[in-house]
């Protein structure tokens, strides 16, 4: 069986989704595909929200065990793992079945296949139906993936899917990696009461923020009992006859050993191209695999469009989301703006939090950007000592001259949502001095943006 459409998306997730959504504004015939074995896509059902669901509740359990320092007497805290993902659950389900409800609606024509392509404008999928359309959007996200390391295999790992349904609670974990997912993982199980020993290639956490940043971070971890190796080469991986797992390494020039009941591999993710056979279509991947776009989201083939984790280049729902919204509008010829990444936001839901907005400092002195920076510490403010948050700092820097903002960071209590006075700011190109003109109330955790603002404007004038 044949069918034609005007849009055909590959993919129902954010990315996905937006874009067949958008596409419904200009046409009427519009299809999905998505194989997954359940429909909502990776952010809903794998992703941001199971993470940050259980991510509060142990940030919530391990203020109630420092009870102490609030003057509170709270005698046990421990968690209740059955409890847990039962919330967890309900909470993805609450996401997912919107989600679901939007794709199976009239306005789209659903298949729950698999496809691939067989030419520059044609699908085919698992029981042989035949998918053709004008324009085609690529979405199917990413996948966990197994460096080459002797005895790693998912056979005896677990990956984020495993951790984030967990029903009981781990003895011991050996968590690869040191990027966000590893991070913000590593901290859950540590504070949900497993013994945590965390294996970074890299000489620091989070090697895509900035160092002051990591540093933080890997600091907390710790001093909250993480037993933590950075700067490490992985020799081999082998699991006992009890089950136990034992990874060698060597740290510093030493070999050395550790074992643990479980292994969580969080060595990256990668583009789920596997079976698509770009080839047959003329779509280009790069290096890392990820399918090459161009500013308006096209590949290689004019006709194909591509976006969200597949593409890069980061991996952050509200950028996917703008990226399928592009490449809808652009394939229809209608009016689009391109996804400004200078001013883009991220955040790290480690605690304390990282999250910035803008380019990067090193990134404005590379477009040649003559910048100002001044920072001040959250042990010094306030709202952050009485809330006993004294992690981290913020930090802001503008351009030199007109005092615009070109980027900040925040590594502290709440910094996800601390960041987004400031985001404003640089969306809007305000200068140092708009910024002073707020009334920064105190005593509040955003009232620390105003010291480092105050510092600027006299190193401006």
């Amino acid at each position: 069986m044949k069918h034609d459409f005007d849009f055909l998306v590959i993919g129902g997730g954010s990315a996905g989704y937006a874009a067949a959504r958008t596409a419904r504004e200009f046409c009427s015939n519009v299809a999905i595909v998505d194989s997954g074995s359940e429909l909502g896509g990776l952010c809903i059902l794998r992703g941001c929200m199971p993470s940050k669901t259980v991510i509060y509740s142990a940030e919530l359990l391990h203020l109630a065990q420092a009870g102490k320092k609030f003057g509170l007497n709270i005698p046990s805290a421990k968690v209740d793992m059955p409890a847990l993902k039962a919330r967890k659950s309900a909470m993805v389900e609450d996401f997912a079945s919107y989600r679901r409800e939007q794709l199976q609606s009239d306005r789209f024509q659903l298949f729950r296949q698999k496809a691939h392509f067989i030419d520059e404008q044609s699908v085919q999928l698992e029981d042989g139906q035949l998918l053709q359309a004008k324009k085609i959007f690529i979405a199917t996200g990413s996948q966990p993936q197994f460096p080459e390391i002797p005895g790693l295999t998912p056979e005896i790992s677990w990956t984020s899917d495993d951790v984030l349904d967990l029903d009981f609670l781990p003895e011991s974990v050996i968590v690869l990696g040191g990027g966000v997912v590893a991070c913000e993982l590593a901290q859950y199980l540590n504070r949900i009461g497993t013994k945590v020993t965390q294996i970074q290639r890299s000489p620091r956490l989070l090697k895509e923020m900035s160092p002051e940043a990591s540093k933080v971070v890997a600091q907390a971890f710790r001093d909250e009992g993480i037993e933590l190796y950075l700067d490490t080469q992985l020799e081999k991986i082998e699991k006992a006859a009890d089950g136990t797992v034992t990874v060698d390494f060597r740290h510093h020039g030493e070999a050395r050993q550790v074992s643990a009941t479980y292994l969580f591999n969080a060595l990256g993710r990668k583009a789920n191209t596997g079976g698509l056979q770009l080839e047959a279509a003329g779509v280009k991947r790069n290096r890392s695999g990820q399918i090459e776009v161009d500013d308006w989201q096209q590949t290689s083939n004019p006709n194909i469009y591509a976006g969200g984790d597949v593409t890069g280049p980061y991996e952050i729902v509200h950028l996917a989301i703008l990226q399928g919204e592009l490449a809808a509008r652009h394939a229809f010829g209608e009016p689009a703006e391109k996804v400004r990444y200078d001013h883009r936001t991220g955040v790290v839901f480690t605690d304390p939090q990282i999250a910035s907005v803008g380019l990067s400092i090193e990134e404005a002195k590379k477009e040649g950007i003559d910048i100002v920076c001044a920072d001040y510490p959250f042990d010094d403010h306030g709202k952050s000592i009485l809330m006993e948050a004294r992690y981290g700092y913020v930090k802001v820097w503008a351009e030199r001259g007109s005092g615009r903002l070109v980027g900040a960071e925040c590594v502290g209590k709440d910094a996800g949502e601390l960041i987004h006075s400031v985001a404003v700011g640089v969306s809007l190109q305000a200068n140092v001095k708009d910024m002073l003109q707020t009334q920064w109330y105190h005593p509040t955790l955003s009232e620390i943006w105003s010291y480092p603002l105050e510092d600027l404007h006299d190193a401006l004038n």
